[in-house]
């Protein structure tokens, strides 16, 4: 294939123009040049078929950019990233455990933090009694990342 062609072919350059922004998408974060890619692609399919002046090229290439940008980047994100369940914060979701009955993974005791398992995480567990490996408790409080717990 004679460079020349590929130099002068209005929708190779457009179409690997969109490759190249859709490469930088994976360096540069925040999901943003990917619809620029389809921008630019979108510019790539209608000059395969239809003859355009640059001028139109670019308005066509920002107008389609924006658009798919504006409509559709919320799906999107939904897509790639997930839902938010909850907008709680992690402090208030973290209070929201006592209560609750967790396993001791470890021994506890009032001079030595030990080990509970909550959700399938471990967390650092305190008490004011000696809790076997095993047991289960309750948790009364948290302290940062530090569970308070006692028997029950």
């Amino acid at each position: 294939m004679d460079i020349n062609f590929i130099m002068n072919s209005v929708p190779i350059t457009w179409f690997v123009m969109g490759l190249i922004i859709l490469i930088l998408e994976i360096a540069v974060p925040g999901f943003i040049l990917f619809f620029f890619g389809v921008g630019a692609w979108i510019v790539a399919l209608l000059t395969l078929f239809v003859d355009i002046n640059a001028n139109f090229q670019l308005l066509i290439f920002i107008i389609s950019s924006l658009l798919t940008l504006y409509y559709l980047r919320t799906t999107f994100n939904e897509y790639f990233f997930g839902k938010v369940i909850d907008n709680r914060s992690y402090d208030d979701q973290l209070d929201s455990v006592k209560g609750e009955k967790v396993k001791v993974i470890s021994f506890i005791s009032p001079n030595f933090k030990g080990k509970v398992e909550l959700h399938g995480t471990n967390w650092n567990a305190t008490a004011d009694e000696d809790i076997n490996e095993g047991e289960i408790v309750e948790i009364i409080s948290k302290d940062n990342l530090t569970l308070t717990v006692k028997r029950i």
